[in-house]
């Protein structure tokens, strides 16, 4: 079992920064970021193996940043340039990987509302 803890959330004008905090409680293959916007599915937003290999949508390339701290399990994602259309909540996820098989563990979800 994991568990995630999030933080960082909050509303902010657009072109601002935010950053959001993970801690999880033990060590995962995978750590990453999901959005869910009002309306529409849950989307991969970044994610990160433990190697530090990186993963971002499209649509933040260039803006946010995924970094992790595996000494303390806990993951970040620096969000820069923020626009309206990035308001949503957002979901830590990770991936403990075990011989057979891959488990996904979700964190409580934080709201980032970006204001125009």
């Amino acid at each position: 079992q994991v568990q995630l803890v999030e933080s960082g959330g909050g509303l902010v004008q657009a072109g601002g920064s935010l950053r959001l905090s993970c801690a999880a409680s033990r060590s995962t293959f995978i750590m990453g970021w999901y959005r869910q916007r009002p309306g529409a599915q849950r989307e991969l937003v970044a994610s990160m193996l433990i190697d530090g290999a990186a993963d971002y949508a499209d649509s933040v390339k260039g803006r946010f940043t995924i970094s992790r701290d595996n000494g303390k399990n806990t993951a970040y994602l620096q969000m820069n340039s923020l626009r309206p259309e990035d308001t949503a909540v957002y979901y830590c996820n990770a991936v403990l990987r075990t011989l057979n098989s891959d488990h996904n563990y979700w964190g409580q979800g934080t709201q980032v509302t970006v204001s125009s």
